[in-house]
C-alpha cells in the first residue's frame, strides 16, 4: 500500500464529474487500499478518488476517525436515492482545501446505494455524521467542492483566505 499525494484546489480534476468504476480489477483494489492508507495518514474521515487524481466514482470513509477503532468503508458507484427534508448546518473541512472550514447545510439522512469491493450491491440509510460525510465525498465525485456550496460573497472571501 502507498500514501498517495492529495490533489488540492484549484486543480481542475476536482471540478470534473467522475466516470463509473466499471469492472472491479486488481488496479481498483490497490487504489482503494491506497486511498484508505492516504485517508488515515492525512488524517481524514473520508477521501474521494478525484482527491488523489483518479476520475472514478469511488470514495472511502471511516467516521470513527481517531476516536475509536478503525471502521473503514468502501463505496463504488454510490447513488443517493433519497434525502430527508430535515437538514443541519455544520462545519466541513476538506483535505483538498487545507485550512478552510465551511459551514454547509445538508440533509441529515440519506438513502444510499453502492457496490462494495466484492461487487455486491449495498443499500443503507445513513443518519447524522455518516450521512454528511458521504454527501461531502459524493460531491467530489460530481465535481463539487465546499466552495460551491456557499454564496458567491462567502466563496470570494474563502478563496481570498485560502490563497493568502
Amino acid at each position: 500500500m502507498s500514501i498517495l499525494p492529495i490533489v488540492t484546489w484549484p486543480d481542475p480534476r476536482l471540478t470534473a464529474p467522475c466516470a463509473p468504476v466499471g469492472e472491479i480489477t486488481d488496479e481498483i483494489r490497490v487504489l482503494v487500499a491506497d486511498m484508505l492508507e492516504t485517508m488515515y495518514d492525512a488524517p481524514g474521515r473520508g477521501l474521494a478518488a478525484p482527491q488523489v487524481g483518479v476520475s472514478r466514482r469511488i470514495f472511502v470513509m471511516d467516521v470513527n476517525g481517531r476516536a475509536g477503532p478503525r471502521a473503514p468503508r468502501i463505496f463504488l458507484d454510490p447513488v443517493i436515492e433519497a434525502w430527508s427534508e430535515d437538514t443541519a448546518t455544520g462545519p466541513e473541512g476538506c483535505l483538498s482545501i487545507p485550512g478552510i472550514v465551511v459551514e454547509i447545510e445538508r440533509p441529515v439522512e440519506i438513502a444510499l446505494r453502492w457496490r462494495d469491493i466484492d461487487d455486491t450491491e449495498q443499500r443503507e440509510t445513513l443518519v447524522g455524521f455518516p450521512a454528511i460525510c458521504a454527501q461531502h465525498e459524493i460531491d467530489h465525485l460530481d465535481g463539487i467542492v465546499t466552495f460551491d456550496r456557499v454564496s458567491p460573497e462567502a466563496r470570494a472571501e474563502l478563496e481570498r483566505t485560502y490563497r493568502a
